[in-house]
């Protein structure tokens, strides 16, 4: 293990302890990350999730950044069709300068996934076809570029060099290459799928270096099985949302797995689990390592959510161990 692993937290709420605790559970377990040694520390927006507390990236990555010391801070991402870039550059410029040299900027581009998030939200389906143009009009104003509103300077974010990443597959993985921008990139439709949008995005790529961040879960412990129990709650919330149109909270594994799901419930379920990298830290070193020889990642960003605080945190800390040099350089 020789690149750098970071952490996404979409701070996911507990089934009896409510989202105000999930959100106080992921600023402790930023603090729990920083002293494991991980190399960045990212939220995540979501609206009207009962099961997902972390509705404002900017104001919880401030909460994070205030706990911790070394750790790099940011989002994964904030979706930018729901927002003016102006206020975007805005919120990070405050964050960078509170904080500096600690903040990335992660971008997405969903607008909600109801037509009543979208409509409260104040967008419709359409907004996400505006990406590209809303990226470029942000980078404008943190460089300082008058060009579409003159007069109108972004403060105190303009003349700030942060780190800006973009949270995309396919088209966007494009968008990222042509801005000379750091690709975030996760195996939603495939492994192999994901290899090519990152032969594209490398060969197309119009800047200095590019930088690829593939995002998965990954879960370690003693044995195949305790590592497998340890995915099945997002898992589930996962395949629950796809029948019900709702990401519940996260709920015990026993009591998850003693359900009566139907047999596509199951199927889905064993799926999900199967093609996320859980295991003894010897299985997860080898499917880390084939990840990685498959797309060339250059960082890792590790999504993993349980419904036992101390057990997530017992596997990041094995994960640790198995990216110790990575983590201490």
């Amino acid at each position: 293990m020789t690149l750098r692993i970071s952490v996404l937290d979409r701070s996911p709420a507990r089934r009896g302890r409510g989202s105000a605790q999930a959100l106080r559970d992921t600023v402790a377990f930023a603090r729990e990350i920083e002293a494991l040694g991980y190399h960045r520390f990212w939220v995540s927006e979501h609206h009207s999730v009962p099961g997902v507390a972390g509705s404002a990236p900017t104001v919880l990555a401030a909460a994070v950044a205030s706990v911790t010391a070394r750790i790099r801070v940011g989002t994964g991402g904030v979706m930018l069709p729901n927002h003016r870039p102006l206020v975007v550059a805005e919120q990070f410029g405050v964050l960078e300068s509170l904080f500096p040299g600690r903040i990335d900027l992660g971008l997405g581009r969903s607008v909600g996934f109801t037509d009543g998030v979208r409509r409260a939200l104040g967008q419709g389906r359409e907004a996400a076809a505006g990406f590209g143009a809303q990226v470029r009009e942000l980078l404008g104003f943190f460089r300082g570029d008058q060009t579409i509103y003159p007069g109108v300077h972004a403060i105190p974010a303009e003349g700030l060099d942060l780190p800006v990443f973009l949270l995309a597959t396919g088209a966007g993985a494009d968008l990222a290459a042509e801005l000379g921008l750091p690709l975030v990139i996760a195996p939603a439709h495939g492994e192999r799928a994901m290899a090519e949008a990152i032969r594209r995005y490398r060969d197309r790529f119009t800047g200095a270096e590019p930088y690829v961040v593939v995002s998965t879960a990954v879960a370690v412990a003693d044995t195949t099985e305790a590592a497998r129990r340890l995915l099945v709650p997002e898992a589930w919330s996962t395949v629950y949302s796809r029948s019900h149109g709702v990401f519940p909270p996260l709920s015990p594994v026993d009591e998850i797995l003693a359900l009566p799901m139907t047999g596509r419930e199951r199927s889905r379920l064993d799926d999900i689990v199967a093609t996320q990298i859980g295991g003894t830290a010897a299985e997860v070193t080898d499917r880390l390592g084939a990840l990685v020889e498959t797309t060339g990642a250059d960082e890792l960003l590790v999504s993993t959510s349980a419904y036992d605080q101390a057990e997530r945190v017992e596997s990041f800390a094995a994960l640790a161990e198995l990216a110790a040099p990575a983590l201490s350089g």
